[in-house]
């Protein structure tokens, strides 16, 4: 018999849900993505997550048993309530996205957690940060996201939005950032965000792959832009390892993959940053589980609650 647990991710371009075996196997058969976005309304999302859900749900095979629930969102989120106000889906403020998932999943527990920890719970149970103990796992995409497993436990801080590094201030830069400050490390190095400063700089392109592809075949301004996050980027890892001495940074999310080399530009970024060592000696890596990290994250608020304290 085998146990599962319920994973869904909610980001601002789409929510997918899947079913997650105690190894961290995601059930292919189980896993249903539905578009989100920031013009959906507030029904539209809900209905989103629920279709996703059930749809998932319904691969459950008839000898296995569902755990519960592990949903990882973007923040910011309300604590442990279940209650999420994603930046980047403006129709959801303080809404009960747990209780919503707790309706398909009745008696069972369900845990959500900022979508940057569970990255950083994936990357420790299955993927590049197995066996460290003092970790940030980091999204990059629509929006930035991050979480910090510290000492080998989570910490999410009282409102859950510990290590929420996307809205962490970067020097030299003063963009507005949809939370309401300057400099944020999402308003400067996110997806759009670098998109929208490269088109500011002659680029014609509109989307992160087409910044991908022109910066491929030689444009500059492409190149500079990509040049520009991964720096950003680096910059605020530095930060943060000045802070709490990290070891190691896992990287994932859609605009990580802009170029083969964005990676090796953070590394270099944090490396160049100042004359400590223990901000340089942090490693920066990609994500060691591909499109699949998101889901086993959310996976491990269930299989590995022993990390969240």
């Amino acid at each position: 018999m085998t146990d599962y647990a319920l994973a869904v991710d909610l980001g601002g371009t789409k929510v997918e849900a899947a079913l997650v075996d105690a190894q961290g196997a995601v059930l292919a058969a189980s896993r249903h993505r539905r578009p989100t976005g920031a013009s959906s309304t507030s029904q539209q999302l809900a209905t989103a997550v629920t279709e996703a859900v059930q749809d998932a749900l319904a691969a459950l095979p008839a000898s296995a048993t569902l755990l519960g629930a592990g949903i990882g969102s973007a923040g910011p989120i309300a604590g442990t309530t279940g209650n999420v106000s994603p930046l980047n889906l403006a129709a959801w403020r303080d809404y009960p996205l747990g209780d919503l998932v707790a309706q398909q999943v009745p008696g069972l527990p369900v845990t959500l957690r900022m979508d940057g920890i569970c990255i950083a719970l994936a990357e420790v149970w299955l993927g590049a940060a197995q066996g460290e103990s003092n970790v940030m796992g980091m999204i990059v995409s629509t929006g930035v996201g991050g979480g910090l497993i510290l000492g080998d436990r989570v910490i999410a801080g009282p409102t859950g939005n510990a290590g929420h590094i996307g809205h962490v201030a970067v020097t030299g830069h003063d963009e507005l950032c949809a939370c309401g400050a300057r400099g944020c490390l999402e308003a400067v190095a996110s997806g759009p965000r670098t998109v929208a400063w490269a088109r500011e700089h002659g680029f014609a392109g509109e989307t992160g792959e087409q910044l991908a592809e022109a910066a491929r075949a030689g444009d500059a301004t492409a190149r500079a832009a990509i040049e520009r996050s991964a720096t950003a980027v680096g910059r605020a890892i530095a930060s943060a390892g000045a802070l709490v001495d990290l070891d190691i940074v896992a990287i994932g999310g859609g605009f990580s993959h802009v170029s083969d080399d964005y990676i090796e530009l953070v590394q270099r970024a944090v490396r160049e940053h100042s004359d400590f060592g223990f901000v340089t000696k942090t490693r920066v890596v990609a994500s060691g589980l591909s499109g699949e990290g998101p889901l086993i994250g959310a996976a491990a608020l269930v299989h590995r609650a022993d990390l969240l304290g």
